[in-house]
């Protein structure tokens, strides 16, 4: 686990406390990402910490390189990432003047400032929402079996549009009933008028 200590960052003569490191994901990390992350082939963090009084200010840049489960059918796929993100970090329970600064603040139980956990919670939050091996991408795939498949939105919309509920047909039904005997009730006065003119 990749930890630096907030005071000795708060503390140091020097302008920026600097991070470059090779990450290695453990099981606490694959039991939490089971539905996200099949397998991390490789993981980099780079950054500069410094202290800007109230906060030790962190800005890392990561690169990794992921297995992760195809969102249409959970094939394994490849994903590169490259992404940066900025924690301020708090010895204190931020104050309402400090929350409304619009800073994301991350106040410390202890003396740890996690860079493990930070870049974790970020690769995480990077994964896209739709994640597709290259057969499915290019040739529009997806899979079925025995009594099912999987169809798209757009095709799902039309088959729902083409299927008429049983309900509907039934109160459609009805309506054309009523209107049948509404139509032949007027057409019986019209009759005996007729009739009349007759005698």
């Amino acid at each position: 686990m990749l930890k630096l200590s907030y005071f000795q960052i708060k503390n140091s003569r020097e302008p920026m406390t600097v991070v470059d490191a090779d990450l290695d994901f453990g099981s606490d990390f694959y039991e939490r990402a089971k539905n996200l992350v099949i397998d991390v082939k490789q993981a980099h963090v780079s950054g500069q910490l410094f202290y800007d009084e109230p906060f030790v200010t962190a800005n890392y840049q990561v690169k990794a390189d992921l297995v992760v489960p195809s969102s249409r059918s959970l094939a394994p796929v490849p994903l590169q990432q490259q992404f940066s993100f900025v924690e301020n970090y708090s010895d204190h329970e931020p104050t309402q003047e400090e929350k409304e600064m619009g800073l994301f603040i991350i106040p410390l139980a202890d003396d740890d400032i996690d860079v493990q956990k930070a870049v974790e919670d970020n690769i995480l939050l990077n994964i896209p929402t739709t994640v597709l091996t290259k057969e499915e991408e290019e040739e529009d795939v997806y899979p079925e079996g025995q009594g099912w498949e999987v169809v798209s939105e757009a095709e799902f919309a039309e088959e729902k549009k083409d299927k008429v509920n049983p309900a509907f047909a039934q109160l459609q039904g009805l309506l054309d009933q009523m209107k049948a005997e509404e139509d032949s009730g007027k057409e019986e006065p019209d009759k005996d008028k007729n009739n009349n003119k007759k005698d």
